[in-house]
């Protein structure tokens, strides 16, 4: 952006017009977090009430205004509307105004815009994560090809001098991030890839519609199936579907079929199964694809250097709010976390000060001179 337009705008004046861009930005997010994760279009149909249908007028749908004025519910049938709504707003303009602050003067435009959109996508992942424990393609690898594009144009972008230098920056924190992550989701495979569950002798399960019914649990296929290795397994003292009915036999449950001992049937055959038994070994992982390559697009943004960095702290993030979790009751030990808030989280803190809490803890490990 010109200079000359730069000073002739007051700074304040600047600050206002990129916190009111965010909000308005924001509002567009909430629409891709609500429709992302249920495939559907972010452009059409236009904005509406989830209960009624009823399309939004632009006057009831002004960014942090609306949601208050309206007493957060619809002006046609009253529903309420989340707070989510104004939160991801306000949000997404308090963070593209202090990237603003933090970059603007030191890195320029092409650098702020940059950061902006990466900032924008780990709201939309976040958010996403928060409910449905995945994150979207079009969230990840967007954000990969996205950051790798800047790289290539922009060098201030990795604080380098060519153009050359910030494109192996950024492939190069592709590779970290996605890699790093990767080995972890695998070691963590290894380590928790099964979850015994003990069940009261004679419990019965049933096993239909791409679902695991237990007593007062369901568990669906994508809950459990992550990979074409993945299997369920249990000991069943009775087992029968149809007209077939088992006895004291060892079973294997993949994705599409089941082997009962040394039979195999199509689950698509076999309608309902009902079993009996005191023990399931369910398939689980540590964490998904989608943090992998969500690290992977915040490596092509930032580069190899802060890999390692974002890393610790988002397991030290996670690990702080999870352990609080059990303690305060609200989660299971064993229950599902989603991990990618908190990857977004110690990236947004790698951005405002991750080189500062760097220099303050290597002050701390520096060998101090007696005199």
């Amino acid at each position: 952006m010109g200079s000359e337009l730069q000073h002739a705008v007051p700074p304040w004046l600047w600050g206002v017009a990129v916190f009111v861009f965010g909000a308005c930005w924001g509002s567009f997010l909430n629409v891709c977090i609500w429709r992302m994760p249920r495939d559907q279009s972010v452009v059409s149909p236009g904005s509406h009430c989830g209960s009624c249908n009823t399309p939004i007028p632009w006057y009831h749908n002004i960014p942090l205004v609306s949601f208050f004025a309206l007493g957060g519910q619809c002006h046609k049938c009253g529903a309420k509307f989340s707070f989510r709504y104004w939160l991801v707003e306000f949000l997404n303009a308090a963070l593209w105004l202090l990237v603003w602050r933090e970059f603007q003067y030191d890195r320029g435009w092409l650098v702020v815009i940059a950061y902006c959109i990466l900032i924008s996508m780990l709201l939309v992942g976040t958010f996403i994560d928060f409910e449905f424990y995945i994150i979207p393609d079009r969230i990840t690898l967007g954000s990969v090809v996205i950051g790798f594009l800047f790289s290539i144009g922009v060098p201030a972008l990795h604080q380098v001098s060519t153009h050359w230098q910030s494109t192996v920056q950024s492939f190069l924190g592709i590779i970290a991030g996605g890699l790093s992550l990767l080995m972890i989701v695998e070691l963590g495979k290894l380590a928790f890839g099964r979850l015994k569950m003990s069940l009261p002798p004679g419990t019965q399960i049933t096993i239909a519609d791409n679902k695991l019914t237990i007593p007062d649990d369901e568990i669906h296929w994508e809950e459990m199936f992550f990979r074409s290795s993945d299997r369920i397994r249990f000991h069943a003292a009775t087992l029968k579907f149809k007209d077939k009915t088992f006895d004291n036999v060892d079973v294997s449950i993949s994705e599409t079929e089941i082997a009962i001992g040394k039979e195999k049937f199509l689950l698509s055959e076999t309608g309902k199964i009902e079993a009996t038994t005191d023990l399931l070994i369910i398939p689980r992982e540590a964490m998904g694809l989608g943090d992998v390559k969500l690290m992977a697009g915040i490596g092509a943004f930032v580069g190899w250097k802060p890999i390692f960095f974002i890393l610790m702290t988002s397991a030290l993030l996670g690990s702080i709010v999870g352990v609080g979790l059990v303690i305060l009751r609200m989660r299971e030990l064993q229950g599902k976390i989603p991990y990618g808030p908190y990857i977004a989280l110690a990236t947004v803190i790698w951005l405002f000060a991750g080189p500062d809490i760097l220099n303050w803890y290597w002050g701390l490990t520096e060998p101090r001179v007696a005199y």
